[in-house]
């Protein structure tokens, strides 16, 4: 670096001038739709950063999971062994699609989770609601888009936040979502006959 630190000093203060006009001007507050996509590894882990960030600032909050089954998790066991006064945790599906291989099933099962998902967003006393993949969920047409729609645009209370996560966020989310992250994948070790491990996958 060819700067001096004063001139560096008076960059950086024109910064930072610059960004607290920005910063001024952002006042308002509102519960968030919030959709992490993409192929890339990271969506749920994401998401339940964000539910453990409720859950140290002691906002209630809750999950449901729409597509994994009752398989062990860090973030499951954590969350049921400690914070329950403070998180619901309902986990709705039976395993993936190709391995459950019941259509029917799979449909009710997500459609059960729905209605646990409309019935925790709509207690004003949750700040946050985690579906974790119900992305899935939607791409196989286990649930009506339009009716995750609506209700996200005319049921949700005002200030309570929604995360969706999984592949393929149908267009129709993407619209009314506040935030979306796209996952995008660069590397992945399963690509090198690694299989998921603890602590990083689940």
């Amino acid at each position: 670096m060819t700067d001096d630190p004063d001139r560096h000093a008076q960059k950086m203060a024109k910064k930072k001038a610059a960004r607290d006009k920005i910063m001024a001007t952002k006042t308002g507050e509102k519960g968030l739709i919030i959709v992490h996509t993409g192929k890339g590894k990271g969506k749920s882990s994401a998401a339940f950063g964000m539910i453990f960030r409720c859950i140290a600032h002691g906002m209630p909050s809750a999950v449901v999971q729409f597509i994994k089954g009752g398989m062990s998790t860090g973030e499951r066991d954590l969350i049921l062994s400690r914070f329950t006064d403070l998180c619901q945790f309902h986990t709705m599906g039976e395993g993936f699609t190709w391995e459950t291989q019941d259509r029917t099933r799979d449909t009710e099962m997500a459609q059960a989770a729905w209605e646990k998902a409309k019935e925790l967003i709509r207690d004003p006393a949750n700040r946050m609601v985690l579906l974790d993949e119900i992305n899935i969920a939607l791409r196989y047409d286990y649930i009506d888009i339009n009716d995750v729609v609506a209700f996200l645009r005319d049921g949700k209370p005002a200030m309570t936040h929604v995360v969706l996560t999984g592949r393929n966020a149908k267009d129709e989310l993407i619209e009314i979502a506040d935030l979306v992250t796209e996952m995008e994948l660069v590397k992945h070790p399963f690509r090198s006959g690694i299989k998921a491990q603890i602590g990083v996958e689940f």
